[in-house]
């Protein structure tokens, strides 16, 4: 007889944050704010870093989170939020992986 697995819970990125947070970890937040055209994530997505790299959520896929991250980790040290686009017309997106057609915007901004 099979027997059904219960299902993973959904993670959420912003209680995420709130718990990494909460145990002292630093941490920052991206978050889509545009897109335009073809873009694997919509606005309002998340995805939250702390500052070892470690990482929940998601902006986009592939290397363009990678960039994300990276960026996420120089505002946690930093303190200063940043702005980042990536999209087609853009060389950065060819090297990060946004040959989709698609351009997206992610405000990173670290927590506390």
């Amino acid at each position: 007889m099979h027997q059904a697995r219960p299902l993973e819970p959904i993670l959420d990125p912003l209680a995420t944050a709130q718990r990494w947070s909460e145990e002292g970890r630093e941490v920052a937040v991206a978050t889509v704010i545009d897109t335009w055209g073809s873009a694997p994530r919509p606005a309002g997505a998340n995805l939250v870093i702390d500052a070892a790299g470690n990482f929940e959520g998601s902006v986009s896929g592939g290397c363009v989170e990678g960039a994300v991250i990276a960026e996420a980790i120089e505002v946690i040290g930093s303190g200063e939020p940043k702005m980042l686009e990536f999209g087609v017309a853009d060389e950065t997106a060819w090297q990060v992986g946004l040959s989709c057609g698609g351009r997206i915007r992610v405000y990173v901004e670290r927590l506390g």
